[in-house]
């Protein structure tokens, strides 16, 4: 009777361990969580040029290079892909170093960068952000600010996403007297531990008129089930822009919306995105205080698509493709062009956008 009353220990006992380590890895993720602060100064590194100048050009490209994982065969398990972290340490570095060639290559004064990790299991523990200062750092003045440190997340579970730091960077060849990290509202439930922390940094370039040139580099929620977070993310952001212009300044604010731009990209490029919920459109109406928007290639006559989705391999023609990158800013900037660099999403699931503007006197 005590060797059959055996039989019933082994797989409580074993259920019990299962328990244990379920509830210990919650307990983990739960006092692990934590947000960033508001109004975190960000350390200026490097040395620029002088201040900017009203009535002449200058051009500002934003790129989210994708943690240096999506080459054009990759997808991402949160989009409905098979992977959850970049191919290998040499595919990350080969696709950070493809995105940062590209970025220099367009010759920017401003260069934006997002989703760049600082030490993440996804992309092997590769330094992207010492890749990113050495490749555009040596005549710019550059910030960094974290995004999010979120702790290991253990899915999938044949190869977990596990834990990231991760963060965006701004670039300057101007010079640069200030930057601070703002901190955007966030889902309250269990969804923030998807969605991650998130945030937008102002940096403050002098101009020689005596204002200032305010540099908004963001990156908007993309995981989002409450669709309120998203509204009072974009409400902040521009608030805070239409302060800046109130006061005299310049606002230029690049980068990932996570929201579609044109509205309808499934009609201006031709491929549905059935399903793809999380493609919402800019909530244009809530711009005001003279800022506007402004969509790369909006004039084109074959406007190119600044992201991908994700869900497997890129395959043109097929895969579902919008316009999440753009640009908002104020009246007192002129736009001359705002497009979209076209690079087949060879280093990542966007394309790099390109503003050229002057600053009116």
């Amino acid at each position: 009777m005590k060797r059959r009353g055996l039989w019933w220990k082994i797989p409580t006992a074993a259920l019990a361990l299962v328990l244990a380590a379920v509830l210990g890895y919650l307990c983990y993720a739960l006092l692990t969580y934590y947000r960033v602060e508001d109004w975190q100064t960000l350390t200026v590194n490097g040395q620029g040029g002088g201040p900017a100048e009203t009535d002449r050009s200058y051009k500002l490209l934003s790129y989210n290079i994708g943690f240096g994982a999506y080459s054009p065969d990759y997808g991402f398990f949160m989009d409905g892909g098979d992977y959850s972290r970049a191919f290998s340490e040499e595919a990350a570095r080969a696709n950070v170093t493809g995105a940062l060639e590209t970025a220099a290559g367009q010759a920017p004064d401003f260069v934006f960068l997002q989703e760049v990790d600082a030490d993440a299991t996804r992309s092997y523990h590769v330094d992207e952000q010492q890749m990113a200062a050495e490749a555009l750092g040596g005549d710019m003045v550059w910030v960094s600010a974290q995004n999010y440190d979120s702790p290991y997340l253990l899915w999938p579970l044949t190869c977990p996403h596990g834990a990231s730091r991760s963060g965006i960077m701004t670039f300057s060849a101007c010079e640069v007297t200030g930057s601070v990290r703002r901190s955007l509202p966030v889902e309250a439930g269990l969804t923030r531990y998807l969605d991650l922390d998130r945030c937008y940094t102002v940096t403050r370039v002098p101009v020689a008129d005596g204002r200032e040139l305010c540099l908004y580099n963001v990156h908007l929620s993309a995981y989002t089930s409450d669709g309120t977070v998203a509204t009072e993310q974009v409400k902040l952001l521009a608030a805070d822009m239409a302060a800046e212009y109130a006061a005299g300044n310049y606002a230029v604010c690049g980068g990932d919306f996570n929201k579609d731009l044109w509205e309808d990209s499934a009609a201006v490029f031709g491929v549905a995105g059935e399903g793809q919920t999380w493609a919402q459109p800019f909530p244009e109406e809530l711009l005001s205080g003279g800022i506007r928007l402004e969509v790369p290639d909006a004039g084109a006559a074959n406007p190119v698509p600044s992201c991908r989705n994700a869900d497997g391999p890129y395959v043109p023609g097929e895969s579902f493709v919008l316009t999440v990158d753009g640009f908002l800013v104020s009246e007192n900037v002129t736009v001359e062009a705002a497009s979209v660099v076209d690079t087949g999403f060879a280093w990542s699931d966007h394309n790099p956008v390109l503003l050229t503007f002057r600053l009116e006197p």
